[in-house]
């Protein structure tokens, strides 16, 4: 007598053998499980459990000798800047500083000392409103430790002496770190969709019976790539200086070096994507590979904050990336005015990276 039939036994060898079929797909591993914690990772990192960053700078003539100087200087969340007095106010000017922090003796029994603050109107007032509060916290615990008998030592200055300073706008930021990513996701997912599918549908094999040499093949294809993102470019870069005020400090001078700049970091994202199209063996396989490159880069360059939010261990990570770079040097090109040759550091780090991205992708370019 046959053994009767088990509909269980039929759904679970369907539900194992699906099961099987889900992990063998990179991509559903990768969007279902490593996004989710890469997201879960990089935002609990900027988080930080509360802690702040901030950049200061004490005066030249600051009093050094008082209990809240060195207390100042302990805590991690803020950065002491030693520079001249003149490199400072630039700072501020283009609110790399958060202030510059005066501390002198007010001559009066209480308080003993007076703090003042200088700041710009480029700088951001929720910085500026943390630092006050970093000082007033600062002070109350001295109070409670050494001086029980004086109502205060110290007295922060309710006015905050302002220099003049570009207004430093979201916009400023957001919009370096979006053009960016878009550039690298265009030449990432663009450039391996296309020369895949050119192989798949054998129009690059097409191509050999015509006079064309290959590396024009390559170069007439990926002009068209070039144009169109360069056209991207200034759609985004119009919409953010015309609707949103987008700082664009020498005008059509930062505009044109803005495109430059794009032209430069294009190039190299679009080495990125020969890499990817080489190394999938079928159209599925492209998106894990091309978000191996670009989810990093976009979580961790500084795309919607700055990598100064991170830990110090992670942050020399950040540094290596590419889209880092590009972002650095776009947003000191559009609100600081500064030209390509002050952004040499940047563009010699994306001169690296093109040399290494195009020597693997040379060897791993596959032609059928």
């Amino acid at each position: 007598m046959s053994a009767k039939y088990s509909q269980f036994k039929a759904m679970f060898a369907i539900t194992r053998a699906s099961l099987k079929a889900v992990f063998r797909s990179p991509s559903a591993v990768i969007f279902s499980i490593a996004f989710p914690l890469i997201f879960i990772l990089v935002f609990g990192f900027v988080g930080g459990g509360g802690k702040v960053s901030l950049s200061i700078a004490f005066a030249q003539n600051t009093d050094t000798l008082n209990p809240i100087y060195p207390s100042l200087k302990k805590i991690s969340g803020i950065r002491i800047i030693e520079k001249s007095a003149q490199e400072l106010k630039e700072d501020l000017e283009k609110g790399r500083l958060t202030a510059i922090v005066n501390i002198q003796k007010s001559g009066l029994e209480n308080p003993p000392y007076t703090i003042q603050l200088s700041s710009s109107e480029a700088v951001n007032p929720q910085n500026l409103q943390v630092l006050r509060s970093i000082l007033n916290a600062v002070i109350a615990g001295i109070n409670q430790q050494t001086f029980s008998n004086t109502p205060t030592i110290a007295m922060v200055n309710s006015e905050v002496e302002k220099i003049p300073g570009r207004v430093y706008r979201t916009i400023d930021f957001i919009l370096p770190g979006q053009l960016g990513f878009s550039l690298l996701s265009a030449g990432v997912f663009g450039v391996a969709f296309l020369f895949f599918n050119l192989r798949q549908q054998l129009v690059l094999k097409r191509f050999y019976a015509t006079p064309i040499r290959r590396p024009y093949i390559v170069l007439g294809e990926a002009l068209s790539r070039v144009i169109f993102q360069m056209m991207t470019a200034v759609i985004i870069i119009g919409v953010g200086h015309f609707a949103f005020k987008f700082t664009l400090v020498n005008g059509m001078e930062t505009f044109l070096t803005i495109m430059l700049l794009s032209f430069i970091a294009l190039i190299l994202f679009m080495g990125f994507g020969f890499i990817v199209s080489s190394l999938a063996k079928n159209e599925s396989s492209i998106p894990p590979f091309a978000n191996l490159i670009t989810l990093p880069q976009f979580l961790l360059a500084g795309t919607f904050f700055s990598i100064d939010a991170f830990p110090s261990w992670l942050q020399p990570l950040c540094k290596i990336l590419p889209l880092t770079h590009f972002n650095n040097a776009m947003r000191n090109i559009a609100f600081e005015g500064a030209g390509l040759a002050a952004c040499g550091q940047e563009l010699l780090i994306l001169g690296a990276w093109t040399v290494v991205v195009y020597a693997v992708a040379f060897k791993t370019f596959k032609w059928e």
